[in-house]
């Protein structure tokens, strides 16, 4: 089944590797793409995507306020959001959590630990 993925990501770096990360474990198009809040809440409302891969720290809205606002709303009742951050302190997980996402995983991202945080949720 292809999932309607979104990658919410500021960082171009970041978002490269994620993107080729992606292209390896994923038999399907590209995922959407948004580089700040206010563009991430307007494409998952447009695309009503199956999982989002939210940064927390983005300009415009930050991805914790996303996670909020998409998880108000019954039609992401469903949605897989896992956060891919930086937040690594104490108490960051939790607070993702708390505010929605499905999954945590922080930055610097190492592919052997990425694909096998994905897989689950690619199913």
């Amino acid at each position: 089944m292809t999932k309607r993925i979104l990658v919410v990501e500021d960082d171009e770096t970041t978002l490269a590797v994620v993107m080729q990360l992606l292209d390896l474990i994923l038999e399907q198009a590209p995922p959407l793409v948004a580089r700040d809040g206010q563009e991430a809440l307007h494409l998952a409302y447009l695309h009503l995507p199956d999982l989002i891969l939210m940064d927390l720290s983005l300009p415009r809205l930050s991805g914790w306020e996303v996670t909020r606002s998409l998880r108000s709303d019954s039609r992401f009742n469903q949605t897989v959001i896992l956060a891919l951050t930086a937040h690594a302190m104490v108490g960051d997980r939790e607070r993702a959590l708390e505010a929605g996402c499905n999954g945590y995983l922080t930055k610097p991202i190492e592919v052997d630990t990425f694909a096998a945080f994905m897989r689950p949720y690619l199913v």
